[in-house]
């Protein structure tokens, strides 16, 4: 059996050999290499596939080192603020480690399967009458005044279980790759993903890519109503803004903006073209590939943050393509399968 990452990188994460953790066998995800897309930027690009995590996004890296410092400090109920990835991997960790769980969410604004998740792990969901930015505000100040572990991302145990992911890259290409495209919502994985790096003495150039819609980082001040198709970065206030762009400062990189209509053919792209069904967020990802560039990189790693099956409702909304209806009858068999 293989280790969750804690025990697989325990040198390089505030962890001791007496801790108990939490850990439901995460990290250790594929590095994919994508020949259509490679062929069509003119790049060697992988896809690091973070949806193979338990909950089925990249949140479980850090989920599994937040919930086990809550259990080591005595914590007995753990409380984020979530677009729906973090709230599905808090309820879970938060089940797994025997701890009450409480997530935030913006009411109408998460994924059918994101929700589900949570509720199924038991956690209490709070649908709040505003957006992301201002769950978080809420639930900082409720985790100041009260015994309850904030597990977002602006708890540094987040960031040290992200950055694994880092080093697994540097792993499967024996090196660094010269480019690395990431979605930017909160800013934690980026600010993640340059901490590790760094910490193994390398330097890609990171390109950060925000919905235009939700573009804070590339504006130069919040959005007040952020909106775009990528649930999970739709987030006008980045916790981890400062360090996403001090990131892509020091590397050489950018954040910039990708519209919806780019982020959702990349997403059929993506499908389409090499079998791979993500979530909408992630296509930000590939989209900024596609529409920027690759700076002249040989190798280029996309982080494909989460699966398409958590967000069914996106996928039914832009198909790639149409459902035939078909009598019980051969020829109309026929016609449907071959006209």
């Amino acid at each position: 059996m293989r280790p969750g990452l804690i025990e697989r990188y325990r040198d390089h994460l505030p962890f001791g050999p007496q801790d108990t953790l939490v850990t439901l066998l995460e990290g250790g995800t594929p590095l994919l290499r994508a020949p259509m897309l490679s062929e069509r930027v003119g790049a060697e690009v992988c896809l690091k596939l973070e949806g193979a995590n338990p909950t089925g996004s990249f949140k479980d890296r850090g989920m599994t080192c937040a919930v086990s410092a809550a259990v080591r400090e005595g914590a007995e109920a753990v409380i984020c603020a979530s677009t729906g990835n973090t709230a599905a991997s808090a309820a879970a960790y938060a089940a797994r480690a025997g701890l009450r769980c409480a997530v935030l969410v913006p009411d109408g604004k998460i994924a059918m399967g994101k929700l589900a998740q949570t509720l199924m792990h038991g956690g209490r969901v709070i649908a709040l009458q505003g957006n992301f930015d201002k769950a978080l505000q809420m639930v900082r100040e409720l985790a100041d005044t009260h015994p309850i572990a904030l597990v977002n991302s602006v708890n540094e145990f987040r960031i040290e279980g992200q950055k694994t992911a880092a080093f697994e890259v540097i792993e499967d290409l024996d090196g660094a790759p010269d480019v690395l495209c990431i979605p930017v919502g909160n800013a934690g994985n980026i600010t993640a993903y340059w901490r590790g790096f760094t910490e193994m003495g390398t330097a890609p150039r990171m390109f950060g890519f925000q919905a235009e819609g939700a573009a804070p980082l590339v504006l130069g001040h919040p959005v007040e109503h952020p909106e775009t198709v990528a649930s999970a970065i739709r987030i006008g206030k980045p916790a981890r803004g400062d360090q996403a762009l001090q990131a892509v400062r020091e590397s050489g990189g950018a954040i910039r903006a990708v519209s919806d209509a780019e982020i959702l053919d990349a997403y059929r792209f993506m499908a389409v073209k090499e079998g791979m069904f993500f979530e909408p967020a992630s296509a930000a990802a590939v989209a900024g590939l596609l529409k920027y560039g690759h700076d002249g990189a040989k190798r280029v790693v996309c982080v494909m943050t989460g699966r398409g099956i958590k967000d069914q409702q996106t996928a039914m909304e832009h198909h790639a393509g149409s459902i035939i209806p078909c009598e019980p009858d051969m020829d109309a068999l026929v016609e449907a399968v071959l006209g």
